[in-house]
């Protein structure tokens, strides 16, 4: 019995710090099974609909509520209480009308960040690779394990804005100097800036970028924790208002 717990769950202590549950209060929680986005940067969609969004008093109500296809990710039902929901993801709730971005915030933490109707139709995805199939055309490999196909010309750590749920490329990103970027990792996570520089190194080291806030602080970051949201401006709101 043991060792079935240690497959479908995950023993609290052990669960991301982003995750807003009480490593005491119980022994297990559940763990996310395989998919989009890796358990490192993701939400179980029970933890979300029990502990977050608080529509559940229990895991057994969390899941009879999954199941029934109430919780859409990215315009989609998901019906598996397992399902990892990672940065950038959109939940909708028809039955409440309530609709999220997942983003993080200033400690690195992975939050529901309410949003509108307009905004819940489209979501952001970063270009991490591209691959030239048969044929000469374009496949597009995204930061949430998405594919799609584009003949247009992009570059990896562009950010495209697709429409949800059929995925029509709306508008591209692109990762260059003074794009607006959202920092989603290292000590800057969550934080807002704009690019200043991008230094590409000839050797083993990391790429990096130059990042001014608001208030003209800059600082370094890497460039692949630098995730484009707009050109003059943030395609997308978020927390805090910023």
């Amino acid at each position: 019995m043991a060792i079935m717990a240690s497959r479908k769950h995950l023993k609290r202590f052990k669960a991301p710090s982003h995750w807003p549950i009480h490593p005491k209060e119980y022994k297990w929680t559940v763990k996310p099974s395989p998919g989009p986005h890796a358990i490192e940067s993701s939400l179980p969609l029970l933890v979300i609909v029990r502990d977050i969004l608080g529509i559940a008093d229990n895991a057994r109500e969390a899941r009879k509520i999954i199941n029934s296809g109430e919780i859409l990710v990215d315009g989609r039902p998901r019906k598996n209480y397992k399902f990892p929901v990672g940065f950038m993801d959109v939940v909708t709730i028809p039955k409440t009308g309530g609709m999220y971005r997942v983003l993080p915030d200033e400690r690195g933490r992975l939050v529901l960040h309410e949003i509108d109707e307009e905004k819940a139709s489209f979501k952001l995805c970063k270009i991490i690779n591209k691959t030239t199939l048969k044929g000469g055309r374009t496949q597009l490999n995204m930061h949430d394990g998405r594919n799609c196909l584009s003949e247009n010309e992009f570059r990896v750590g562009d950010v495209v804005k697709l429409s949800i749920p059929d995925q029509e490329i709306l508008e591209r990103i692109p990762f260059e100097k003074g794009s607006l970027g959202l920092v989603t990792g290292g000590r800057h996570t969550g934080e807002i800036g704009r690019i200043k520089k991008i230094n590409i190194t000839r050797s083993s080291m990391p790429n990096t970028t130059v990042i001014e806030t608001a208030d003209k602080k800059t600082f370094l970051t890497l460039k692949d924790y630098v995730f484009v949201i707009g050109r003059d401006e943030s395609v997308i709101s978020l927390p805090g208002g910023k």
